[in-house]
């Protein structure tokens, strides 16, 4: 395991190796591919505190992981490592080569041994619940007889399924749900000429993001201050990421629009076998539409390219609209694992105790 600044990987040679990585992971994740993770590392890490750990196997780059040193945990001054992660980053296992996930986790692990300084453990946030580096974790855990504790545990909407749109409509909806919605796009194309568009290039992107960006601004995230252009450094994560997805071909675009403005807009990135639903927004004054959800029924589209198996919707565990619609579920955890020495595991014992009888997310 090899510890190296993100800032190599702005050399183009370095970067080769990283999207080559991405390619041949046992299990995709958007946000720590190039294209995502070095445009947030560049807008958010400007005092260099997040480092990657990189694994190499026959001269190539096989695995990485942000992480960075954390003083506080959920409030308490409780020093740890953690991987790295921001708010708009949903999903935090790592990029992993097919065939070398135990290796992955064994060299990770000695390496927080021997670099773990003052902190208590290693939290592993908002991982796969199952899966090949899931299975690998766990097995390793057992082999080293070491001590870990899942103190996140949640499950959120994804689509798996081998059915037509239509047909998983009809067994995920109810009849009476889906004359409203057929109701609803009628009274909408009233309003004026209705159209939808799905764009998987770069046609008039920054154009596009900027309409995304003023239509989530207007809405309740911009009153609550959480929306990606009430920051300047989230807001220019988002474009550079938008870009990079769709120079590698990872980008697809959806929007619903009356007489040519913006109604309902959703970014998804594909990464086969699996698409991720990033963000969505919709205009609020015309909420008694279901604009987002109507936009929905046209991303039910991804069910017939056969390139992708599953979609994860990155939302939150029991969201109002996409777990009516989605009806299969994604295990996502946060796991905190003992480092360091004899003293210090056991230590960890004690604090991931207290922290499983209290609920989680920190010592109560």
């Amino acid at each position: 395991m090899v510890e190296r600044s993100w800032r190599i990987f702005e050399c183009p040679t370095e970067l080769a190796g990283w999207n080559a990585l991405s390619l041949r992971a046992s299990e995709p994740n958007p946000f720590f591919e190039s294209w995502c993770l070095l445009p947030a590392l560049q807008a958010l890490d400007r005092d260099d505190a997040v480092t990657l750990l990189c694994l190499e196997a026959d001269g190539q780059l096989a695995g990485l992981l942000p992480v960075s040193r954390d003083a506080s945990y959920y409030g308490h001054p409780v020093p740890h490592w953690r991987n790295w992660l921001h708010p708009n980053a949903f999903l935090g296992t790592p990029l992993i080569a097919r065939g070398l996930e135990k290796a992955f986790w064994l060299e990770t692990l000695a390496w927080m041994d021997d670099s773990a300084g003052s902190a208590l453990f290693l939290h592993l946030e908002r991982q796969a619940g199952d899966g090949p580096i899931a299975e690998a974790l766990l097995q390793v855990l057992d082999h080293m007889s070491r001590h870990a504790a899942t103190v996140v545990q949640e499950e959120r909407a994804m689509l798996r399924s081998h059915l037509a749109p239509e047909a998983y409509l009809e067994r995920a909806l109810s009849g009476k749900k889906r004359k409203e919605l057929r109701r609803q796009h009628r009274r909408l194309q009233e309003e004026g000429s209705l159209s939808s568009e799905c764009l998987q290039d770069a046609t008039d992107l920054d154009q596009w993001i900027d309409e995304f960006l003023l239509l989530e601004r207007a809405g309740w995230k911009g009153e609550a201050g959480s929306a990606l252009a009430c920051d300047g450094a989230t807001e220019t994560f988002f474009r550079d990421a938008l870009r990079g997805a769709a120079r590698k071909g990872r980008l697809e675009r959806r929007a619903l629009r009356l007489d040519g403005e913006p109604l309902a807009m959703l970014v998804s990135f594909i990464c086969p076998p699996a698409a991720f639903a990033f963000k969505t927004a919709f205009d609020e004054r015309y909420a008694r539409f279901s604009p987002g959800a109507l936009l929905q029924l046209e991303n039910f589209e991804v069910l017939n390219r056969p390139e992708i198996e599953w979609s994860d919707s990155c939302a939150a565990m029991n969201h109002p609209m996409i777990d009516q619609f989605w009806r299969e579920r994604r295990s996502i955890v946060s796991r905190n694992v003992a480092i360091g020495g004899a003293a210090r595991q056991l230590l960890f014992r004690l604090i991931a105790a207290v922290e499983t009888a209290s609920g989680g997310k920190g010592p109560k």
